[in-house]
């Protein structure tokens, strides 16, 4: 009695689970359970007919009804996780809907999670289906090609699906059944990838075949499987068999005849026909020099060109086409070694327009640099400074093309990641398998011989390949070495550390020293800060950031010159110069002092942003309020109306007694900061003093969010928001900006360390974020920031800037400079789509608009965006790349705001010298100003000695040799 009743409660403990969505830990048991289950996720074999009825195995359906098609159906257990976490293991294709499938409404969330599903089963024996790849009826792989074919056919109909998604759908051929194909590049791969772990003498190899294939490996592979057959397993055996039959497949020669056949089905009349009809019977010499450009040239035709095919049959055949060229392109690429500088110019124009055939980048993309390449590799004077545009242009387009990756499936491969690690190489074999291996070789040869000519060398540890590495702000750092390889979100940093990220997030703590794959963009508040603090930040290539994990964990110095060179080194091998500068406490000489001699905390009235001006920052409101009603002034029609709520309001609610503290809020925070002092005077260590403060504010933040508001405020905060904005409060949808007195002063700008909530409608979340708001300044990253450059953190008083929600098209950040060029005269403009852009550090459009060019530096790889609904809160959208953000008027508009801004901020200057960082929007292509503040640099890391002692002097004008041998 007592088991039947057990069994009962297991049962409905089980269905009581399997209704609730489950934790990352229970879904990595679900998997092992899997692996180790001869059936995998299926549960048993099924007919399914036409008519929609289900038959046992051995009851096929009959043809008066249709027939049908037989596979597994799956556990309640992987049914379930469908429903709950919406992840969908080992896929049967035949047995989907296209639509389902397709899951446009989620990014196509459900095709990439088939193809990230195919690749960990490449990579780990099966992965799920360890033991149930063997159960036989599960699929039939004619039914599965079959319901390929049909897709594609289906989705290829649709334009605008083919010109927003070029690259997702190349990709997507590679790995859907749809004509007997195969990935043979990420078989070849995963199959050396599975021997090494096995035996290890294999790995040399393993890493060749993944960093730098070439058709010579086959030959390398099989010596090596000659000289060490005795010591191998049969299974093992057995893998180097399958592995050099895999390795010689894709090493083939293009069947011109078979390729023929395949162009022949197709409408003769169609200008890509022709084009591939010509390549045919033109390219007899297959030396890389010649059949390379000629196959960029088909690559080019056939994406320009696809949908000039009416029937989807023919756009299917032509990607098929489109992705075995680029195939064979890849193959041939590593045998094109350039013996001289023009040369290699001229294999990474090719590659560069390559990626544009293969989808790595967009067309406008191209169109944007392929003149200035082209400019610079036909002048007839070619100098150390067009040498460097030209590295600058084309590392870049490397970087843009391992984003595209990155942007079309880092959401799922993140997903991934939390329960299978193995995901997260999901996207670097992506980036292998495609030209942007070949094309970052290119560049890299380049940058070591530009690295040559000028001495702006990297000397990063023992790494062969530091040119790929950029210096992005200057400065210089000693501390633990810690590489982040994977989501740095949940990573919780240490001041005295210096980071390698794969990309830098959004909300980051103080650090030593950074180092990031994906810089975000120039203009994000982590790049700011880190420029307006002197912190050491560079660019590196991921094969870098998974080089530097062997000096995990490692003390290391780290320097960037003002020039952009690095210099990183173990302790043990710094000079005395290097250790001299961290003889004494830097504290010292960096501490800024938040001024309270001309606060006005008497002001206790709301107070209408028309009445203030720039002159009154750090009065009664904070720089962001006062210089956007200072905006309001010069720029009427292009500045929302707004409302502050002065610091005066912030200090009359602090005076209330604090809940079980027998004090005031005041007096509580006041004590803590003396307290604080005591402790140092006493001889308590750093970390003792921050943990008592931390904990001290933390408990001060969460007692200020529930701070009850006083009753005269609430009525004239009604008031005040009624007679501005024309509606109720709780009726028109605003942001709550906090602007604290410690930001934009002369060497600290604080930006983005403090809440700012978007798009809040209902009265009572309006209240409660004012008091999130004011709260937000005594969080734990607000205060380290503050705390290790401030010397005075305890007067920090929040003042609150309300302004109506505009529900922009596109939004970003501009800086009146150039942050790379260093002209004054110069704008950086980084813009992403929606509400919000740039300063979160999405990879944003970012350009140089100067005043007779402009250059496009990064284009957007931000796969989602928001809107701002009038119903309030957010909506998610995703968005494509195949479109520029900013049209040719809003640049024209961007440059004439910027000179209005120069001469009304700064209207006795001169010079101009002062920059400014302003935030701002377009709706309808109408430009909204949101914020304006000083562009405040590390002027101390840019003058040090020791920095400029590292950066070599450079003569921009010297000739370069095109002949110099590399």
């Amino acid at each position: 009695m007592k088991t039947f009743i057990c069994l009962i409660f297991s049962l409905f403990l089980f269905q009581s689970l399997s209704a609730q969505k489950l934790s990352n830990s229970q879904i990595s048991s679900l998997i092992e359970s899997y692996k180790e289950d001869i059936r995998g996720p299926y549960h048993r074999i099924k007919w399914f007919c036409k008519d929609g009825s289900v038959r046992e195995p051995k009851d096929p359906c009959p043809d008066n009804i249709g027939g049908g098609i037989q596979h597994a159906t799956f556990k309640t257990s992987a049914l379930n996780l469908r429903k709950t976490n919406q992840l969908y293991f080992a896929e049967i294709l035949a047995s989907n809907d296209i639509k389902a499938f397709l899951n446009k409404d989620d990014n196509y969330n459900r095709l990439k999670q088939y193809q990230l599903n195919k690749y960990l089963a490449s990579v780990d024996d099966g992965w799920i289906l360890r033991k149930g790849q063997f159960y036989r009826g599960a699929l039939q792989s004619e039914d599965e090609e079959a319901w390929g074919r049909t897709f594609f056919e289906t989705v290829l109909k649709n334009d605008e699906f083919i010109h927003s998604n070029y690259y997702l759908i190349k990709q997507a051929l590679k790995d859907i059944p749809h004509n007997g194909d195969t990935n043979i590049a990420q078989l070849m791969r995963s199959q050396s990838k599975v021997i090494s772990e096995d035996y290890t003498a294999f790995m040399d190899l393993r890493i060749k075949i993944h960093g730098q294939p070439e058709a010579s490996d086959v030959s390398k592979v099989e010596q090596f499987y000659s000289h060490h057959k005795y010591k191998l397993s049969e299974e093992l055996q057995k893998d180097f068999d399958e592995l050099i039959q895999t390795m010689k497949a894709n090493y083939a020669p293009l069947d011109i005849s078979k390729f023929e056949e395949r162009i022949n089905k197709l409408p003769k009349s169609n200008a890509v026909t022709e084009h591939l009809l010509d390549f045919i019977t033109s390219n007899k010499d297959t030396r890389p020099t010649v059949i390379i450009p000629n196959i960029t040239e088909a690559l080019h035709a056939i994406r320009s060109g696809l949908t000039s095919y009416s029937s989807s049959k023919n756009r299917l055949e032509v990607l098929d086409i489109s992705n075995d060229l680029e195939h064979y392109l890849l193959t041939k690429a590593q045998e094109w070694q350039p013996e001289n500088l023009q040369g290699n110019l001229y294999k990474i124009m090719t590659l560069v327009c390559a990626a544009n055939g293969t989808g790595l980048i967009e067309d406008w993309e191209y169109n944007a640099i392929e003149t200035q390449l082209v400019d610079i590799y036909t002048s007839e004077d070619l100098n150390v400074e067009k040498l460097s545009e030209f590295l600058t242009i084309s590392r870049s387009v490397v970087e843009w093309s391992a984003a595209m990756a990155k942007a079309n499936y880092i959401d799922v491969v993140n997903t991934y990641t939390a329960f299978e690690p193995l995901a997260y190489g999901f996207i670097d074999d992506r980036v292998r398998s495609s030209v942007a291996l070949s094309l970052g070789e290119a560049v890299s040869r380049l940058g070591s011989f530009f690295a040559d000519i000028t001495n702006l060398n990297n000397a990063v540890l023992n790494l062969k390949n530091a040119s790929s590495f950029r210096g992005l702000n200057p400065g210089y750092a000693f501390g633990e070495l810690v590489v982040v390889d994977g989501n740095p979100d949940e990573i919780e940093v240490d001041s005295k550390k210096i980071y390698v990220f794969e990309r830098p997030p959004a909300d980051l703590k103080p650090v030593a020293g950074i180092m990031t794959v994906s810089e975000g963009n120039l203009v994000s508040h982590v790049q700011l800060l880190a420029r307006n603090l002197g912190i050491p930040n560079a660019a590196l290539s991921y094969d870098n950031l998974k080089d530097l994990k062997s000096y995990h964990g490692k003390k290391v110095f780290y320097a960037v010159s003002n020039k952009g060179n690095l210099v990183v080194k173990t302790s043990d091998d710094m000079s005395t110069l290097e250790k001299e500068l961290f003889s004494k406490q830097e504290r010292s000489k960096n501490i800024v002092e938040v001024p309270v001699d001309q606060i006005q905390l008497d002001k206790t009235n709301v107070i209408n942003m028309r009445d203030v001006d720039a002159n009154d920052s750090g009065k009664f409101c904070g720089p962001k309020a006062a210089n956007l009603g200072e905006l309001k002034k010069m720029f009427p029609e292009n500045v929302v109306e707004g409302l502050i709520i002065p610091f005066g309001i912030f200090r009359a609610h602090m005076d209330q007694p604090m809940p079980n503290q027998s004090k005031s809020y005041w007096t509580y925070l006041n004590d803590t900061f003396n307290k604080a002092k005591q402790m140092q005077a006493d001889g308590s260590s750093e970390s003792e003093v921050e943990a008592f403060q931390l904990a001290a504010l933390d408990h001060l933040h969460k007692a200020i969010i529930n701070i009850p508001l006083q009753a005269e405020f609430v009525s004239d905060l009604k008031k005040q928001f009624k007679s501005t904005f024309g509606n109720s409060l709780g009726n028109e949808p605003v942001f709550l900006r906090s602007d604290t007195n410690m930001e934009d002063l002369k060497e600290f700008t604080g930006a983005g360390l403090n809440l700012t909530l978007f798009n809040i409608l209902k009265e009572d979340e309006i209240l409660n974020g004012i008091k999130r708001v004011w709260a937000s300044a005594y969080t734990e990253r607000s205060f380290k920031w503050r705390q290790k450059y401030l010397s005075n953190p305890e007067n920090v008083f929040p003042s609150i800037l309300i302004i109506p929600s505009v529900d922009v098209d596109y939004s970003g950040v501009m800086i009146t400079k150039g942050i790379n060029s260093g002209n004054d005269d110069d704008l950086t403009v980084a813009f992403s789509r929606g509400a919000g852009g740039a300063v979160d550090g999405q990879s944003a459009e970012t350009r140089l608009i100067t005043k007779t060019y402009t250059q496009l530096l990064t284009p957007a790889r931000q796969p989602d965006y928001i809107r701002l609904p009038k119903t309030g809160g957010t909506k998610k959208y995703e968005t494509g790349f195949d479109s520029p953000i900013l049209n040719a008027q809003n640049i024209e508009d961007t440059k004439a705001m910027a000179k209005k801004v120069r001469d009304k901020m700064d209207p006795e200057s001169t010079s101009k010298s002062q920059a400014y960082d302003v935030e701002f929007g377009f709706q309808d292509n109408k430009l909204w100003l949101f914020q304006i503040r000083p562009f405040v640099e590390n002027k101390s890391a840019k003058s040090s000695e020791y920095l400029a002692s590292i950066a070599p002097q450079i003569d921009l004008k010297q000739a370069v040799n095109r002949k110099t041998k590399l």
